[in-house]
């Protein structure tokens, strides 16, 4: 059994998840400590539970000590079960923090699966799921599955309540692939979300946009959410270039100007597109895990963050696969898997 130390690196939930779908993926059981000790509140908290079950669930794994503010659990896998799974988070903590943890296994399966999960859909420090749709599953969908996602319900906290859908056609074996240069970028786009809020919000966001960025007005719009259970705001700006589509976001909350928000998001799409790379920060560490189950690929990216060498040193505890990261330039490094 792996003996994992949670505290290590970045000491946060990424060690816990990626621990879970690795450990499913390989057979391999584990033990972690010190879950999430570098964070506020430490040890288990709903949204983690939540993927502590869901992975148990689709694998009829053994657990003990999955209990609110647990900071340590063992975790037995058996066989991955493709399925019709239903998971609520009963919080508004991110459903796709919890797609992270079972999407990659049932990937591998060996037949379709659909996952239904519910709580937030657009948080803060998680990919909202404009990221997931737009940016990550294509990326997955280069290396072979088919994997389709529906927003049935908007979800902001801390009101939650959203809903999304995710079906998921298999293959035998993911397939590596490279991603080293950006090409053109024909495509930009901004979106501003409201729920429940002045519509002026929004309006102010879009106008820092145009100022900041420079986009043509056309290129931005605002969108009022009916479906949400409480108020939420996000900004959303897509950079499309050859073969990716980066998305970067700024949250609303309270206390915080609509300006501070948008400059969020504008700031982030500044500095990648200054770096000339196709791979964003946070892509570059969703894609480090599924790469390295393929057993090679390639892509460019900016400096990886602590989280991305916590998440790559993990890995190597789970896989024997080597990923090294390469400066290419002054903003760009290369990261090879295989």
């Amino acid at each position: 059994m792996l003996n994992i130390d949670g505290s290590f690196g970045e000491g946060g939930g990424q060690i816990l998840r990626s621990s879970l779908a690795l450990a499913m993926m390989t057979a391999q059981p584990f033990r972690i400590t010190n879950i999430r000790s570098k964070r506020e509140k430490s040890g288990l908290m709903r949204q983690h539970l939540t993927a502590v079950s869901a992975a148990a669930t689709i694998c009829h794994a053994r657990v003990t000590g999955a209990a609110m503010h647990s900071t340590e659990l063992t975790f037995e896998p058996g066989s991955v079960e493709p399925g019709n799974y239903t998971f609520a988070i009963g919080t508004a903590g991110s459903t796709t923090l919890v797609l992270q943890t079972v999407l990659p296994p049932l990937l591998t399966a060996r037949d379709k699966s659909t996952l239904t999960l519910s709580g937030g859909t657009h948080n803060p420090l998680a990919p909202p799921y404009d990221f997931l749709a737009r940016t990550y599953l294509p990326q997955i969908e280069r290396m072979g599955p088919k994997v389709t996602a529906t927003l049935e319900r908007t979800g902001f906290a801390p009101g939650g309540g959203g809903q999304l859908r995710i079906e998921i056609e298999p293959v035998a074996k993911l397939a590596g692939f490279e991603l080293l240069e950006r090409g053109p970028i024909p495509h930009r786009a901004a979106r501003v979300l409201i729920a429940n809020l002045p519509r002026s919000i929004g309006e102010r966001e879009r106008r820092v946009i145009h100022k900041k960025l420079g986009w043509d007005e056309c290129l931005t719009q605002v969108e009022e959410r009916r479906d949400t259970v409480g108020p939420g705001n996000v900004v959303l700006l897509e950079i499309g270039s050859e073969h990716v589509v980066e998305v970067f976001s700024g949250f609303g909350s309270r206390g915080t100007s609509a300006e501070s928000v948008a400059e969020q998001a504008v700031d982030m799409a500044r500095v990648y597109l200054a770096s000339d790379v196709p791979v964003g920060e946070f892509l570059a560490d969703q894609l480090l895990l599924p790469l390295a189950v393929a057993g090679k690929g390639a892509f460019r990216t900016v400096p990886l963050s602590r989280h991305s060498t916590t998440h790559v040193e993990l890995i190597g505890r789970f896989l024997d696969v080597q990923v090294t990261s390469e400066r290419a330039s002054s903003t760009s490094h290369v990261v090879q898997i295989g």
